[in-house]
């Protein structure tokens, strides 16, 4: 079970990438294998490893599609191995820390 931040942004058109995006989002919320969560500055992506590595490459595929011409991806992986891992599990973790201080 992997949790995986990405980020997937045209480089050279222009000051916003919300319709850029958009489109990545779309290809990610027509599928079920990977849950998807929307973030300010990245979508965090939860599942099977290589689920998430296919599910990347089409998002990339999908802001080309839109009609950009270079495209700049980045990709942060937290993969345990020892027990399954949610979302959720991480910032419970570092609320309930926070709420014994």
């Amino acid at each position: 079970m992997a949790i995986v931040a990405v980020s997937i942004a045209p480089i050279g058109d222009g000051v916003s990438v919300s319709r850029y995006v958009a489109e990545a989002l779309r290809v990610a919320r027509a599928q079920s294998q990977v849950r998807v969560e929307l973030g300010a500055m990245f979508t965090t992506l939860e599942g099977d490893l290589e689920a998430i590595f296919d599910l990347i490459r089409s998002m990339q595929e999908a802001v080309f599609t839109a009609g950009a011409v270079r495209v700049s991806t980045v990709v942060k992986i937290d993969e345990r191995r020892d027990r399954a891992v949610k979302l959720e599990d991480k910032v419970d973790e570092v609320e309930s820390i926070l709420r014994k201080s």
